[in-house]
């Protein structure tokens, strides 16, 4: 449920992992790096991958990525991290057999890019190629969003299969299977996610239906930055994640669990 931007501005931190129940799920961009003009221009702390690895061996493993960039392109960003990682909203999958795919297969999508490449040339807006979609960017010039809304959404009447996913100043189609919460979902119940507590960090309307889920499931969502959440946790943006993140690869969990309850879950 979306909360009332009073409630929002007062939400508290999320509380200290348990590094025996918990498992943690992080978006990319604009919750571990900031969002960057272009996709190819976010810049990476050096001491990510590292802290990610630090932090994914004190959960036992139980630790993903969850983007919707594709998953080379984590891979590229993140060099120094190898563990399990969630791609194109849950369309790819690493280090999780039983999401890999994500049930989504094989399409050739030569037109469908060539069409979002036409228009983003025509109206000076960024086209992001995806592996299994494509996007349209309109961070340089906001007043085109109308325009690039009514695009992508003619061009998803010819495309079955695919869904509209909106997402800061930017429109995507990506395969109608592929969302955040599902991969979510899926994820939890395999090892050695399965029996832990989900615990989700994203900033974006593409986070939003995983958010909701984990704070429903018993788990904790975390918003990161500004804007309306069902999230009951927030943090102001990555450098603040950044320095929760380090502290929970440091710090044992509190003797009453990680959570506001006695038996470590939240109250209410």
């Amino acid at each position: 449920m979306t909360r009332h931007p009073d409630t929002l501005r007062t939400a508290a931190a999320p509380p200290r992992l348990d590094p025996a129940h918990d498992a943690l799920f992080l978006d990319f961009d604009g919750t571990l790096v900031a969002i960057a003009p272009t996709p190819d221009a976010v810049i990476v702390p050096p001491a990510l991958a590292p802290l990610l690895t630090a932090l994914s061996a004190r959960l036992g493993g139980a630790l993903a990525l969850v983007s919707g960039r594709a998953l080379d392109e984590i891979a590229g960003f993140l060099p120094g991290y190898g563990g399990p990682a969630i791609g194109s909203h849950g369309a790819e999958a690493r280090g999780l057999p039983g999401l890999a795919g994500g049930g989504v297969g094989p399409r050739d999508l030569a037109a469908l890019h060539d069409r979002f490449r036409a228009f983003a040339a025509a109206e000076g807006l960024l086209f992001e190629p995806k592996p299994h979609g494509a996007a349209i960017h309109f961070r340089a010039r906001p007043e085109a969003e109308a325009r690039a809304r009514a695009f992508v959404t003619e061009v998803l009447a010819g495309e079955p299969g695919l869904a509209l996913q909106t997402a800061k100043m930017a429109f995507e189609l990506r395969p109608e299977g592929a969302t955040k919460d599902a991969a979510l979902r899926a994820a939890v119940a395999a090892a050695p996610f399965a029996g832990r507590r989900p615990v989700y960090l994203g900033d974006d309307t593409t986070d939003e239906p995983a958010i909701a889920w984990a704070g429903s499931s018993g788990g904790i969502g975390v918003k990161v930055g500004d804007g309306d959440s069902a999230a009951r946790h927030r943090l102001s943006g990555p450098a603040e994640v950044l320095g929760w993140l380090c502290a929970q690869a440091a710090e044992p969990a509190p003797g009453g669990g990680p959570g506001g309850g006695p038996d470590g879950r939240e109250d209410g």
